[in-house]
């Protein structure tokens, strides 16, 4: 449904040790890097940018997980890359019956989930 998704972030470095811990549990690396900014993603498809510049407050971003146990590895990859937490791995059953997902702030505050559906 999407090409990518921007978000401007205050540090890139503390981003990018975030995004690489937690979607690296996901199957995303660092695809390109540069002092002020920094993309993620699998091999092919949809990409997340980081960029240098004030960031906008209030920004959810939801990523496909593979299994249950991805998703545990996104929370806890997170947490030791400096995130916060913002709702530890479960089911959501006021979502759905399968949803299982967890939930972290980054560095600037943005919700970032990591979801599976079965």
């Amino acid at each position: 449904m999407y090409d990518h998704i921007g978000l401007s972030v205050r540090d890139v470095d503390a981003s990018v040790r975030f995004y690489e811990a937690a979607l690296g549990a996901l199957g995303h690396r660092v695809r390109s890097r540069d002092t002020a900014s920094a993309s993620f993603g699998p091999a092919t498809g949809a990409a997340l940018y980081v960029s240098q510049g004030k960031p906008a407050a209030g920004v959810h971003v939801a990523f496909i997980a593979p299994d249950r146990t991805a998703v545990e590895r996104f929370h806890a990859g997170g947490l030791d890359a400096g995130g916060h937490d913002n709702g530890p791995p479960g089911v959501r059953a006021d979502y759905g019956p399968t949803y299982y997902a967890a939930f972290l702030l980054d560095p600037d505050g943005n919700n970032i989930e990591a979801v599976c559906l079965t």
